[in-house]
């Protein structure tokens, strides 16, 4: 599990930081990053607001960022802005073995500016769920025979499960090559905790939806399946989603279509398969953004992702018309929790050495964690 420094204990209290003008809180950061110089790494992923993503060092998606941060000689300090799970992958990645013995054992202190900043998508697959539906499925098929992926947005704990048992984690962009990875060495996967991108990828891959049952493990038994339906499956996917990406519906497509004549779809994996089949292009948050960077001017867009990055996009790119896929508006409200204040009061207590807000993921999930994620890699490299 990981484990935080006590908040209450903190030199500095959040409460006053909450009264303040951005403009008093950027000059405050702006003190502490001088003073720590290059030993302190801000990472804002692509989903925060713009007032904190314009504090950050590195931008990006949440496993590129780690990598990035990772590979800094001088970094002893990371300040992830995003959720619990990417700052959880920092730190298995910046502290691992190999990276401390670089450093004669000194650790990179890893911090997430609010510890509210959590992903529901990562919340619906908790480790005793997937441990409980692991040994059903062996009462009915082999498990030795069946490969387990976490998609990054799940908690330390899933990715040592997929470490132990003999499989690895994967991206938007590389979960095809994952499923081809686990499909060279078993007959079965199980995927989770994303039902749509699990689904969404295999389909491209001859996979049926009558070979990819949904396991929820809220139900009675079987996760909801019949043991012929497990049985006779490819993929068992978890009954998970993010809260986001699951709002965008076939309607929405075909509202923007006849409204906007010529008008490109452009979406995550992450939405339902109704809408990723209607779209033009379907991909990860980077491909969302290089699309768009390599679309000529006047190209019109619908995007389904998240409305910050929806918004960015469109102040970046105004020779393109670029629209929220959507008619409600939606944001990561988790992700969105992160402001200049707890910035703000997370590196001021960095800096008087009170820090909190510290994640430390335990020897053991950081150990099988990293085997899996170095599965991940190996497949990148293939």
């Amino acid at each position: 599990m990981s484990t935080t420094t006590d908040q209450a204990a903190a030199t500095f209290e959040l409460a006053p930081y909450k009264s303040l003008e951005n403009e008093a809180l950027i000059e405050r950061i702006a003190v502490v990053r001088a003073e720590l110089g290059p030993k302190l790494l801000i990472l804002g992923h692509h989903y925060q607001q713009d007032e904190v993503i314009a504090q950050a060092d590195l931008r990006g998606d949440s496993y590129r960022l780690s990598q990035l941060a990772a590979t800094n000689s001088d970094c002893r300090a990371i300040a992830f802005c995003g959720v619990h799970f990417m700052a959880e992958t920092a730190d298995i990645l910046a502290n691992r073995p190999c990276k401390l013995a670089e450093r004669d054992g000194e650790r990179v202190t890893v911090l997430l500016p609010d510890m509210a900043a959590g992903c529901s998508m990562a919340d619906m697959a908790a480790i005793d769920q997937v441990e409980d539906a692991w040994a059903e499925l062996g009462e009915v098929i082999d498990t030795d025979d069946v490969t387990p992926i976490t998609y990054i947005n799940s908690a330390a704990s899933l990715k040592a499960f997929c470490g132990r048992h003999g499989g690895m984690v994967c991206t938007s962009s590389n979960a095809a090559a994952a499923l081809r990875w686990a499909f060279e060495r078993t007959s079965r996967v199980f995927f989770f905790p994303d039902q749509h991108l699990g689904r969404n990828t295999s389909l491209t891959m001859d996979i049926t939806n009558e070979q990819m049952p949904v396991w929820d493990p809220f139900a009675d038994s079987l996760g909801g399946s019949s043991a012929a339906a497990i049985a006779e499956s490819k993929v068992i996917l978890w009954k998970g989603h993010c809260s986001v990406h699951q709002m965008f519906r076939r309607e929405h497509v075909e509202m923007f279509r006849s409204k906007y004549p010529g008008i490109k779809i452009l979406v995550h994996p992450e939405c339902p398969q109704e809408v990723n089949d209607l779209a033009d292009v379907s991909g990860s948050t980077s491909t969302i953004i290089r699309t768009v960077e390599a679309s000529p001017p006047g190209t019109r867009w619908a995007i389904g992702t998240e409305l910050h990055l929806v918004n960015r996009l469109k102040a970046e790119h105004p020779e393109q018309e670029i629209h929220f896929l959507s008619p409600v508006v939606c944001m990561c409200a988790t992700m969105y929790r992160i402001d200049l204040a707890h910035l703000c009061w997370s590196l001021e207590n960095l800096a008087a050495g009170t820090p909190v807000g510290v994640i430390d993921v335990d020897e053991e999930t950081a150990r099988w964690s990293l085997v899996a994620l170095e599965r991940m890699l190996e497949v990148g490299r293939q």
